[in-house]
């Protein structure tokens, strides 16, 4: 941290935070960028990902033309009003105009902001301006790419590294030993180089790597050697950003590659669900390899007639029931949204027995502060649920009613079922579910011309809604569902099935099409194959004919 030059009292103070974003997974940003990010009244960008990222790290929803933005007013730092990319000192004077008014800016940089970046440059605008500025290092993409890609840059045989900026003039004869190289903006003149170090005395069967948009999914690695890496660049279809890794460790990419390889590694995933319902699935399906794509199917909204649940809540307060069954974590939300505009909070419910459907739904119940007190042993199902659930006993038990909020459509299982067990059921309608509007035009060519590799089911009528509001998946698209009744809805809507869970749960469904991804990509290495996702294997005439059906 620098000292700001005095500034009269009446002038606001800015404060400048230099923030390293890492080279590009937004799970490299340290705990202190998020931080500052969260408290940013400007953030100037450096590349146009950073708009997405800003967006998913603090959780902001997409901007809506016309809407009044949500979060710190995001400025474009790499090209100016003219569309003309901006210099250092051009950023510097963006980044000092904001932190004049008094503001606090964030200056979002790609890696790290004092490792080949423009940090130094545009920190001396802060000191000639007088502000106070702080520099947050980031991850660097010249150690966290290679590490994605499987090389390590030392080991206890390699100890030397070298890093060597490509775009200027390199006398390649000082790097003719075996140190390892690390090279950027190398790729429009690997060839060059290549032959260069071959000039130089480097052996032409050295290793060399070369590996774009590090650390996303849609990271892509060449490996090949000296005399070879100009032709098997070109193949590849090799494009910046990247970066190049000469010398041995590269081999040990045989064994240590373990971002690309993962199951499901830049699979394109849709998942029916809204972002607030897909959290723990779509987390999931990152820690795969996969890219989650939220399109809700379906739109939770209040009940027609609140007043049965305003009529319900009074009666849990007077202590009207002796159990609350809660079948979703929709069924929690809508009971936490009426004690809410009552004023009332968790000790409502005291002396009552609350029951949960299963472990998300046990969660959110855990989140409001309460326990669930019973929670099905083996099938987290509303059968499950029966059959944990203890007949009522006039000794035991001083009231024998049961408090049962729920979805509008939802069966009516659980309610004959406690009926048998003695109990009766106060069945009200908590919220109702209506189907969502379509999603975009481009969302829906996606689903129909098979650009997402995989769709994951979570319920019958995510299928149906999915079906009605965008249409069928394409043929070549895997289907994932969670249980047996999904996967007959699949089938009566013409889809094929391909992966079913275990046992009805997102996390075991996640996991199945993980092992799935992982099956398949075994069988196209033992078949001599390249690894491909499914959007982008040829369409067999057969499929072709039952996509159209």
């Amino acid at each position: 941290m620098t000292r700001a030059k005095s500034t009269p009292k009446d002038q606001p103070r800015g404060w400048v935070s230099f923030v390293g974003s890492g080279p590009g997974d937004p799970g490299l940003l340290t705990v202190r960028a998020v931080e500052l990010l969260s408290r940013a009244d400007v953030v100037v960008t450096e590349v146009p990902e950073h708009a997405g990222l800003i967006r998913q790290v603090l959780g902001l929803p997409e901007p809506v033309e016309g809407a009044e933005p949500i979060g710190p007013e995001v400025v474009d730092g790499g090209f100016g009003e003219d569309g003309q990319p901006l210099t250092h000192a051009a950023r510097g004077k963006v980044v000092v105009r904001h932190a004049k008014k008094g503001q606090r800016v964030v200056r979002l940089m790609a890696g790290d902001p004092f490792l080949y970046a423009s940090g130094p440059e545009e920190a001396q605008a802060c000191v000639k301006a007088g502000l106070a500025f702080e520099i947050v290092p980031g991850v660097s993409s010249v150690n966290a790419v290679p590490a994605y890609a499987g090389i390590p840059l030392t080991t206890k045989d390699h100890r030397e590294v070298a890093v060597v900026t490509c775009g200027d003039k390199v006398d390649w004869k000082q790097y003719a030993d075996k140190r390892t190289l690390v090279l950027l903006s190398a790729v429009g003149q690997v060839g060059e180089i290549a032959k260069a170090l071959v000039a130089a005395g480097r052996d032409p069967q050295t290793p060399i790597a070369m590996t774009r948009v590090g650390t996303t999914t849609e990271q892509a690695t060449v490996s090949s050697t000296l005399d070879r890496i100009a032709a098997d660049a070109r193949a590849a279809r090799m494009a910046p950003p990247a970066v190049t890794v000469v010398g041995n460790v590269v081999d040990l990419r045989e064994t240590l590659s373990w971002f690309e390889t993962k199951p499901l590694f830049g699979w394109r995933v849709l998942v029916p669900r809204t972002k607030e319902q897909a959290g723990s699935l779509s987390e999931r399906l990152r820690g795969y390899g996969a890219v989650p794509d939220e399109v809700p199917t379906i739109s939770v909204e209040p009940p027609r007639n609140p007043q049965q649940m305003d009529k319900a809540v009074r009666g849990l307060v007077e202590g009207r029931y002796e159990w609350i069954a809660f079948t979703s974590v929709n069924a929690v939300k809508a009971v936490r949204e009426k004690f809410e505009e009552y004023g009332l909070d968790a000790r409502a419910f005291s002396g009552l027995k609350i029951a949960a459907v299963g472990d998300k739904t046990a969660q959110a119940i855990a989140d409001w502060g309460l326990r669930a007190d019973l929670v099905p042993s083996g099938e987290q199902s509303a059968a499950g649920l029966l059959a944990d659930w203890p007949e009522y006993d006039e000794l035991l038990d001083p009231i024998n009613r049961v408090f049962l909020p729920r979805a509008d459509i939802a069966t009516e299982n659980l309610v004959a079922g406690l009926i048998d067990l003695g109990w009766e059921c106060d069945d009200v309608t908590a919220y109702r579910t209506v189907r969502a509007a379509p999603p975009p035009p481009e969302t829906r060519d996606a689903i129909k011309t098979g650009k997402f590799d995989a769709v994951v089911f979570t319920s019958s009528s995510t299928v149906r809604n999915l079906v009605g509001i965008a249409g069928k998946p394409h043929a070549s698209t895997v289907i994932a569902v969670i249980g047996p009744a999904t996967a007959k809805t699949a089938e009566e809507h013409g889809l094929r099935v391909d992966v079913l869970a275990s046992r009805p749960d997102v996390e075991e469904l996640v996991d199945a099409l993980a092992d799935f991804g992982a099956a398949r990509r075994v069988s196209l290495i033992e078949a001599g194959q390249p690894v491909t996702k499914p959007s982008e294997r040829k369409t067999s005439a057969r499929r072709k004919a039952r996509a159209a059906e």
